[in-house]
Parts: C-alpha cells; sequence; structure tokens
C-alpha cells in the first residue's frame, strides 16, 4: 500500500507535536502488528490532529476491511474508493451498540451505549428492512444485540446496519418523495448526521419484525443521510419466536 509521506503535524500550529511524527510507514505497520486494535487506533486519534486525520484515511480503513472483509469488499464494489460518512463512523458501527437514552430517539427507555465483541452483518437479512419496491437496494443489518428484562419494556433489542450507495438508493428517493421529516435534534450516534424515521414515513415491512423475533407494533429505525441505520425492537420470548420463524418460512 502506498501512503502520502507526512512528517509534521499540518494542521495545527498549537500541536504539541512540533519536532515531527513517525513516517505514515512505520505507523502503518506497528498497527497491522497490533491487528488493527480499535481501541489502539482510537487513542493515536486523540494525540494530535495529524494522527486523528491519519487514522480516519488508513487506520479505520483497514480495520474495517479486517473486520468485515466480504462486507466491506461490496460496500466499495460501485467503484466508490470511500464510504459514506467516513471510516471512522463505519468502524465505531461494526462494535458498538448505541444504545438509547429517555427523550432521545427512542423516547421511554434508557440503556446505556456499549462496545460489542463480534457481531454479524447480514445482507439477507437487509432485505427483510426493506419495502418490496426498494429491495434492490443493498443493506447490510447486523442480529439484534439483546438486552433482557427492561422491566415494563421487556426485551429490548437493538440493531444497526448500512446501505451501499445510499445517496442513489432507492429508499433515499422514497423518503425524500414521501417528504418525510429529518428529526429535529437528534443526530446518527455514528457520524452525527440528521436521521429520518423509517416508522413515520411508513417504510417499515412487517418482514423485518418476523427477521428479528420481534412483536410487529413494537419495532422502530431510522437511516442517516449517510445510510446508516439504527433501530430498536421489542424481542418475542423464545417459545413465540421460534413459532414465528417456523410460520414465516412456511
Amino acid at each position: 500500500m502506498i501512503i502520502t509521506k507526512q512528517y509534521r503535524c499540518i494542521h495545527s500550529a498549537s500541536c504539541l507535536c512540533t519536532k515531527g511524527h513517525l513516517s505514515e510507514e512505520v505507523i502503518f505497520l506497528v498497527f497491522q502488528r497490533l491487528k488493527w486494535n480499535p481501541k489502539a487506533v482510537a487513542t493515536l486519534s486523540c494525540v494530535c490532529k495529524w494522527f486523528d486525520d491519519l487514522a480516519k484515511r488508513v487506520l479505520w480503513k483497514e480495520f474495517c476491511k479486517t473486520r468485515a472483509p466480504k462486507m466491506m469488499l461490496d460496500l466499495q464494489s460501485s467503484g466508490s474508493h470511500s464510504v459514506d460518512g467516513n471510516w471512522r463512523a463505519l468502524g465505531k458501527l461494526l462494535i458498538y451498540c448505541s444504545g438509547c437514552k429517555k427523550g432521545g430517539l427512542f423516547n421511554n427507555i434508557h440503556i446505556p451505549g456499549h462496545f460489542v465483541y463480534r457481531t454479524r452483518f447480514s445482507r439477507t437479512s437487509g432485505k427483510s428492512f426493506l419495502l418490496p419496491q426498494c429491495r434492490t437496494d443493498v443493506l447490510y443489518v447486523s442480529d439484534p444485540c439483546e438486552h433482557l428484562d427492561q422491566g415494563d419494556e421487556g426485551d429490548i433489542g437493538f440493531f444497526r446496519g448500512i446501505f451501499k450507495s445510499f445517496g442513489t438508493s432507492k429508499v433515499r428517493k422514497m423518503l425524500i418523495k414521501r417528504e418525510a421529516q429529518l428529526h429535529p435534534t437528534e443526530a446518527c450516534p455514528y457520524c452525527k448526521a440528521k436521521l429520518w424515521s423509517m416508522l413515520q414515513a411508513k417504510m417499515v415491512p412487517a418482514s423485518a419484525s418476523c427477521r428479528l423475533g420481534a412483536y410487529e407494533d413494537a419495532i422502530e429505525y431510522y437511516v442517516c443521510l449517510n445510510g446508516h441505520v439504527l433501530g430498536i425492537c421489542t424481542l418475542l420470548p423464545l417459545s413465540d419466536s421460534e413459532e414465528a420463524s417456523e410460520h414465516s418460512d412456511a
């Protein structure tokens, strides 16, 4: 991989790194040895703006490619050399369940966000979250991150995902055609872009609840301007979800 050599901080006169940096090639090799450890990448990003820029351009990209190689190859197969919302946002989406706060997107419950060790994202599952007329779009969606026994709310599941080439997707065109309103205060926890509610736009198909093993009237999700998806659902008890799955396969 060819990386442009940059030895000095190019962003800030007040940066403490006034005597220059290691070359990008050396940093690349160090983090390759660390297997693109996301905690190490995040720590490096906090050192100064030069390191933060390097992490955004190179290190988070390599982390994403290592973490989900087939998914990344597909997301870039349209010819674009970048991912909507930047690589750092996508890296965070791969490993972080955003949870929710009271008064936020999912009004009545507070569950702190947290990192997850491993999550499966599926393009096939993503089809279940799209209306029939939008199913030529490509959407990767995670399995729900389960938060059980949340009092009156029951068993809660959070899911997240990303569209390929969201700017040209049928979902985006339909949201605009339906004059869907962006959320007035909340933003995407991954890239800080504005959010559309798929529920308010009446674009949540029944197949989504079947895929999640959730109650049909207890699922909500948002998509941001960069195509990141985040949602919540109330999960069916295990025996009920098994019956629903059997019924949907018939």
